[in-house]
């Protein structure tokens, strides 16, 4: 089993609870939301609006849904949907009891979708098995495609995105990447990001050149955190308690961060995680930040993944120093 499997889950219950209801088939690939966005507020927000949408819609057929996944995976919702919205009528029985009727509706439902939406197969980020399935990523993509063909007006909430774990049964066992997803916003098209990126090529292939990308952050850090009176020469012990990060995004991005908002003397780790999630969300929150990051590994002092957080701020303000 890959190593990263057992890493994409805040907790080892999380990891079992999800082998008890998933089964990964030999040959398999399926992407999932991993359990740390279960409680994203952005998706809770969309949830809720896609809920409410679909209600009002359906409200004089006194069809009620209350969960995403547990009331759309059959077609039945989905097929009242349709036919309200774009006055489609489907060649599927109303009610279908069985797993093989239902997954001959949703085929029915999910063509009438792709024809409707002038969809190509590449294009579609959903399938007859994921939904029936009752994969909560699968039928947020196809909702959100809906309601945005059918009715445009409707406000979705900008750029929710999710971090995912794609997971792929292979000979050798599971085999696992991360990546953070878009539903909607700017971004919603892009592809999963791969956690093989240009640091771990840094990392595994070209280690002597560590040092010289390394004095090229410092640099850059101390460029700016020296005019607030600060140095930085450990890159992975001085940014662990997040303070430094913060001040660094502050004065390039112009934040006035409150001194109560986050701890300047941290004196535990759970102060130190509070930091650095703060400094997380304000580089998400300015369209910087565009991957997962587990705070727990800057707190541990990750290189690699220190590096690539400061990347994002490098990236765009080298530019304005040369």
């Amino acid at each position: 089993m890959d190593a990263d499997f057992l890493n994409a889950f805040t907790q080892p219950a999380a990891v079992n609870q999800f082998l008890v209801e998933n089964v990964i088939t030999p040959g398999e690939k399926r992407k999932l939301i991993k359990p740390t966005s279960s409680n994203n507020p952005k998706l809770e927000q969309l949830k809720l609006l896609l809920i409410d949408w679909i209600n009002t819609t359906l409200k004089e057929e006194h069809i009620v849904v209350k969960s995403l996944e547990e009331d759309l995976y059959d077609g039945l919702v989905l097929h009242h949907l349709l036919e309200n919205l774009g006055s489609l009528k489907l060649d599927v029985d109303k009610i279908a009891l069985t797993e093989k009727k239902q997954r001959q509706k949703l085929s029915v439902i999910l063509e009438a979708v792709a024809k409707c939406l002038q969809l190509e197969e590449s294009q579609l980020k959903w399938s007859v098995e994921a939904i029936l399935a009752k994969d909560l990523l699968s039928t947020l993509h196809l909702l959100v495609a809906i309601a945005k063909h059918f009715q445009p007006s409707l406000a979705f909430p900008p750029n929710v995105h999710v971090e995912t774990i794609t997971i792929e049964n292979t000979s050798k066992g599971l085999k696992t990447a991360n990546g953070v997803e878009y539903i909607t916003g700017s971004k919603e098209n892009s592809e999963e990001q791969s956690t093989d990126d240009a640091f771990d090529e840094l990392f595994s292939r070209a280690p002597e050149r560590l040092d010289d990308v390394k004095k090229v952050f410092l640099q850059f850090v101390n460029q700016h955190v020296g005019k607030l009176g600060l140095n930085v020469k450990d890159m992975e012990s001085q940014f662990a308690d997040g303070v430094i990060l913060l001040l660094l995004i502050g004065h390039l991005e112009g934040y006035f961060l409150n001194l109560r908002d986050f701890f300047l003397t941290p004196a535990s780790t759970t102060e130190m995680l509070h930091n650095v999630n703060l400094a997380l969300d304000l580089l998400t929150d300015g369209g910087l930040l565009n991957f997962s990051v587990n705070s727990e590994d800057i707190v541990k002092g990750d290189l690699k993944t220190t590096m690539r957080v400061l990347y994002c701020l490098y990236s765009k303000y080298k530019a304005k120093e040369t």
